[in-house]
């Protein structure tokens, strides 16, 4: 019978693997208006600053006019969101406790987003070394 922890990590990886497979259609930028988010979520701008009251973890910036501006890390933390909630059908309290258990899943997809660049960096560089000693 598998350890309460290899239950708990394979739940952790599951959710992991799929928020990294959840592909959302937003251009790289530093800050996205709550319109882009909704939009790339498919979901109200309500929806979205509703989550933001009830999810300490969602933390966008505000301007002067009090309009609001997300970080990639913000999308990334709505992401899990949103499959806890819409695709898993959680409660928010249910999705709550899941965040709580799995802080650090979106740690893990900053981590694994930086490997990869890190990677593809790497390759290239080894790519050029390579045709730099054909010459």
């Amino acid at each position: 019978m598998p350890s309460e922890f290899a239950v708990g990590f394979k739940k952790f990886l599951s959710l992991t693997i799929t928020i990294l497979k959840m592909k959302i259609n937003l251009p790289d930028k530093l800050y996205y208006s709550i319109g882009e988010v909704a939009k790339a979520f498919d979901v109200n701008t309500s929806l979205i600053r509703y989550w933001e009251q009830e999810f300490p973890i969602i933390k966008p910036k505000k301007n002067k006019k009090g309009n609001r501006y997300f970080t990639p890390e913000d999308i990334k933390n709505l992401q899990i969101i949103y499959h806890l909630v819409k695709e898993k059908g959680y409660t928010l309290d249910g999705a709550k406790i899941a965040l709580t258990t799995n802080s650090k899943i979106s740690e893990t997809i900053t981590i694994i987003d930086r490997l990869e660049f890190v990677k593809a960096e790497l390759l290239k560089l080894k790519e050029s070394l390579a045709e730099r000693d054909e010459e």
